[in-house]
């Protein structure tokens, strides 16, 4: 019976362990599932949906191969609705997912003309595309007889993406998208697109039963060995002499003792000998099939790639518009915009920081690279460092043009001493457009920002015209430049709070009357204010109050008053105007950008300086 036993534990065993490999080996499940397509022409964009990426749960892999010679392919993803806004007027191939045959499909997409919207501009966000029934990209005819689509802006390097990737780390992408985001694929515009594209999705290959079956199998199979061995064991002293009751026999003659050869003595006896085999069998088996089944399976080889930054986005509410930026987007534009002020800045050049920079902060920079050119000693403005970014405040809004500010710390200066945060509102106009520096200024040492919306959620823009603030938007600027000019005596002196102010104290009404206390006789100075060159924003604060950007532009002239008599300009005046002296008088105009925190109507709270830039413009000699 312990044979039989023995027997069946083999067999059990067996069937185990073989089962249990089979599972890792010839049963193992496929570790992906892969879909690809092949797009005909020469699109020169494609367009992936954040739902043919979902068809399948998983982190998704993108690789793009089959680039035109020499081009550089270019991976980026971004909301549906801004993918297709960038797009405007461009034909791209839609790439969707087919759930009934598990492949991709593409097909030609024609966006119809909007009025105004200006194919290659992108004035404005366009509405949806309309697909074309047309499966490949319509071409057009060529001087060789080959045909082409028209060639289009590139996308590479523009801040409308979450993230971006291009050349070598673009060809194989890892990414986690949710449905509204979509991918495009691209070279530089000029080129087509690559035409082989292949999304692959992780698939659960573990085989749980695998192990258990190896183990309990090899478990099995030494017990089948103790039965076995416990079977022999028995089976010998089974067949042992036997002795019978009875009479005593009488004892017979004793026999010459018989000695056998060495020749007979060397040859094992027959039982033991198939003993020793019979053991022999069982282990060796056992060993073998230890080592087979510890064996692993063996995994689809997986390919080098880029992995995109995991994107954590908040599922906005119902009817609520999403951030114009997210936070690692705003870092990635606010590093660009450091760099790019830094070449600008060291270079002194004006067509590279009309790159970066508009407005009243493009205004004060060209002023100073243009006096640095003829005075050696005039200080840089502050510099925009790339980060850490402490406050964030996109607009929420899905059309253009777009507001966003930032608030970066400034690392300390060469002699150990800290800096003023710089504040930057940046604006962009188009889908195309990349966001530029409106507005650069320095916080108030003792600024105190008001409660935000979080980064996630974004802030509503402030109409200039508003009435629920103390004080609409478009008003702060001249109210404020009639407080430089009158201080405690103007008519708008109870509105803002004095304390903290360093503007004021710098050039306010005091240091004006000194300044005209200083001039002689025989000339006159006097000073008037006005609005810049800037635009105002204004973005809503949770109290119902608004952070209000403004520029401010007060002229100093300087007139002679005496015939006969001269005024001198001044070094920074005679740098951007021309003139040392004047026998007519000298106009020199300073640019003030501003923010401030405007509460809503009906607060006992004043309105708040935050922070500002200020430094000469321009200057001219009177006719």
């Amino acid at each position: 019976m312990r044979f039989v036993l023995a027997i069946v534990a083999f067999v059990v065993a067996a069937v185990m362990i073989v089962a249990g490999i089979a599972q890792r080996t010839v049963f193992a499940p496929p570790s992906h599932i892969q879909a690809a397509a092949t797009v005909s022409g020469d699109p020169r964009y494609l367009m992936i949906d954040g739902a043919a990426l979902n068809a399948h749960p998983g982190q998704q892999t993108l690789t793009v191969a089959d680039a035109p010679q020499g081009a550089k392919p270019v991976v980026a993803y971004g909301r549906t609705a801004d993918v297709k806004a960038w797009l405007g007027g461009q034909k791209y191939v839609a790439v969707d997912y087919q759930k009934a045959t598990g492949a991709l499909s593409t097909k030609t997409v024609t966006p119809k003309p909007t009025a105004g919207s200006g194919d290659d501009s992108g004035a404005a966000a366009t509405p949806s595309p309309a697909p074309t029934p047309s499966a490949t990209p319509t071409p057009s005819a060529t001087a060789g007889g080959e045909t082409t689509s028209a060639a289009g802006p590139n996308p590479a390097g523009s801040d409308l993406w979450l993230e971006e990737f291009d050349g070598d780390a673009a060809q194989v992408t890892r990414m986690n998208i949710p449905d509204d985001v979509s991918v495009i694929v691209a070279t530089d515009g000029q080129k087509a697109a690559p035409s082989r594209v292949t999304v692959t999705w992780p698939v659960d290959s573990s085989t749980p039963w695998a192990f258990p079956l190896i183990i309990g199998g090899l478990i099995l199979l030494v017990i089948g060995i103790a039965l076995y061995l416990w079977g022999l064991y028995t089976h010998r002293r089974s067949r042992g002499p036997r002795r019978k009751s009875g009479p005593k026999m009488p004892k017979l003659p004793k026999a010459p003792k018989y000695k056998p050869t060495a020749m007979i003595e060397s040859t094992p006896r027959g039982r033991r000998s198939t003993r020793r085999a019979r053991v022999i069998l069982p282990v060796a088996l056992a060993g073998a099939l230890a080592l087979t089944g510890c064996t692993s399976g063996t995994d689809a080889a997986t390919t080098p790639s880029k992995t995109a930054t995991p994107l954590a986005t908040e599922a906005p509410n119902a009817g609520q518009l999403p951030p114009a930026v997210t936070v690692p987007q705003l870092q990635r534009i606010v590093k660009r915009i450091s760099e790019s002020a830094a070449e600008a800045d060291s270079k002194a050049s004006a067509d590279l920081a009309k790159v970066r920079f508009t407005g009243s902060a493009l205004q004060l920079r060209e002023a100073n690279y243009a006096i640095r050119a003829k005075k050696t000693d005039e200080s840089a403005l502050p510099a925009i460092p790339a980060s850490p970014i402490v406050l964030s405040l996109p607009q929420a809004t899905d059309a253009w043009p777009r507001t966003v500010a930032a608030v970066i710390d400034s690392p300390k200066d060469a002699k150990g001493n800290a800096q003023a945060p710089i504040a930057l509102t940046m604006v962009q106009q188009t889908p195309r457009d990349n966001y530029q520096v409106e507005y650069a200024i320095s916080l108030e040492p003792k600024a105190k920002v008001p409660n935000l919306a979080p980064a996630s959620i974004g802030s509503a823009v402030v109409p200039p015209d508003s009435k629920l603030l103390a004080l609409a938007p478009q008003k702060v600027s001249a109210a404020y430049g009639d407080i430089l000019m009158n201080g405690d005596k103007s008519q708008y002196a109870s509105l803002f709070n004095a304390e903290g102010d360093t503007l004021r104290t710098q050039v306010g009404s005091d240091w004006k009357a000194k300044q005209k206390a200083a001039v002689p006789a025989t000339a006159s100075l006097d000073f008037t204010t006005g609005p810049g060159e800037g635009t105002d924003v204004a973005m809503a604060t949770n109290d119902s109050g608004a952070i209000v950007w403004t520029h401010l532009q007060e002229s100093q002239v300087l007139k002679v008053v005496e015939a006969g008599a001269e005024v001198s300009a001044g070094a920074t005046a005679a740098a951007l105007s021309g003139v040392a002296t004047s026998k007519t008088g000298i106009q020199s105009d300073f640019g003030y950008q501003l923010a401030f925190y405007v509460p809503p109507a009906g607060s006992n709270a004043k309105i708040t300086l935050l922070g500002f830039a200020q430094g000469m413009v321009s200057a001219k000699q009177l006719p």
